[in-house]
């Protein structure tokens, strides 16, 4: 898997040193030029952080413009596993960087996913030897829970899913939520009601205001 080297950044609204950092993960076909326009909306409860948005390392083919973590091609469970476990070592290493880069700890470190992205941030999050803040994944899937439930790495996860997603059934999210529960896992889920695969604005609050209240805490 190439590295991630390049992306969509916005800094602190405060202008000071980041203090905390939230990774936005795009989906299949997408940016990061895409994802960072969540942050604005969330700058006010998080003055002092770091949004950074990866293009994820790989062209997607049926998409000129756009990235993918992985050539998605269906939803069978064997190959969303082997794909977002391929994609894995790109992503915990750009955050791995990031975070010697600006010395900070996980502690102060969110990830935030939409479809493709919530695949890869559920899997990355969740697998780290020491705990990320918080997850928010929307319109997403959980791709696997091996190897989950020997890990001391469980911080706490939001989901949020559209009622009417023609992409990714909702049904994913409740199956994330029964798996995530069983593993130990503090899950907080929303159902937008008639949203397609989108981010709605109520959805935009509550991942605003989840992600705000774990990493505050850690200040």
């Amino acid at each position: 898997m190439s590295p991630i080297v390049n992306g969509k950044s916005l800094k602190p609204r405060s202008g000071s040193d980041p203090r905390q950092i939230v990774v936005l993960l795009h989906g299949y076909g997408s940016s990061g030029a895409d994802m960072i326009a969540l942050a604005p909306h969330w700058q006010d409860a998080l003055p002092d952080a770091l949004f950074l948005a990866p293009h994820a390392p790989q062209r997607c083919g049926m998409m000129g413009a756009g990235y993918q973590w992985w050539g998605l091609s269906g939803f069978a469970p064997a190959a969303l596993a082997a794909g977002a476990a391929a994609a894995a070592p790109a992503i915990d290493a750009f955050l791995d960087r990031k975070l010697a880069q600006y010395g900070l700890t996980e502690a102060a470190l969110a990830l935030v996913g939409f479809s493709q992205g919530t695949m890869m941030a559920l899997h990355v999050g969740l697998r780290r030897k020491t705990p990320v803040a918080a997850i928010a994944g929307y319109s997403g899937m959980l791709t696997s829970v091996a190897d989950i439930a020997t890990n001391t790495a469980k911080p706490p996860v939001l989901l949020v899913h559209g009622s009417a997603d023609p992409v990714v059934p909702v049904a994913a999210l409740h199956l994330a939520e029964s798996e995530l529960k069983r593993l130990g896992v503090a899950v907080t889920t929303h159902v937008s009601l008639g949203v397609p695969h989108s981010v709605d604005p109520v959805g935009l609050r509550l991942g605003r205001d989840f992600i705000a209240k774990a990493l505050l805490k850690a200040v």
